[in-house]
């Protein structure tokens, strides 16, 4: 081998479409709390809260965190202002003292259609209230994709805060959920919308 071979400044320089590959780095940081649902893993971007995932074991703190390191370019730091925040306020709601979530929200986590239902969900689908797959897809102007809103629910990267478990089914079931059906009953319970779970 020669000594170029060894030379860092030598290789070729990555090609456009492995720079656009490669992911910019964002500084994110995490945290898990605990939840009248289970263990709750927050993560946060310095834009806002980007992910909130259930059932925050070992196991699926491992992949999430994995999945977060690949999306932000990197490892994470120790707290972003926006995490403690989302913390403060999940603690609230779960108490019965906050209706409405004022983190800021970073959406990079999705996007297109699923990004479009996720928002009209977290705007116009209020604490109490109910809404059904067929009338989200009305709200966005996609009146034949109910199937459709039900995938964007299961792909919610801020389930909670963004209230997927206010959509329910049409025929009067409270339809799936991605953090379990047990764990929707608790949030429609908290917010009134179903008796409280008898324990």
């Amino acid at each position: 081998m020669t000594n170029a071979e060894h030379d860092p400044e030598s290789a070729p320089a990555p090609d456009a479409a492995q720079e656009a590959a490669r992911p910019a780095h964002r500084d994110w940081a995490w945290r898990r709390i605990d939840s009248p649902v289970g263990p709750l893993l927050l993560a946060a971007t310095g834009e806002g809260l980007v992910q909130v995932a259930f059932h925050a074991d070992e196991r699926v703190t491992r992949r999430a965190l994995a999945r977060l390191a690949g999306a932000f370019g990197g490892p994470p730091i120790p707290e972003t202002p926006h995490l403690a925040t989302a913390a403060a306020e999940l603690a609230r709601y779960f108490s019965g003292e906050l209706r409405s979530f004022t983190v800021p929200l970073d959406w990079s986590l999705s996007g297109g259609f699923n990004a479009r239902v996720l928002h009209a969900l977290a705007d116009d689908v209020l604490y109490g209230s109910v809404v059904g797959y067929q009338d989200l897809a009305d709200r966005v102007g996609e009146p034949g994709a109910a199937r459709a809103v039900g995938a964007a629910m299961g792909s919610n990267p801020l389930p909670v805060v963004v209230p997927c478990h206010r959509v329910v089914a049409s025929d009067g079931g409270i339809g799936g959920f991605g953090g379990g059906l047990e764990a929707k009953r608790l949030l429609l319970a908290l917010e009134g919308v179903l008796p409280a779970p008898l324990f």
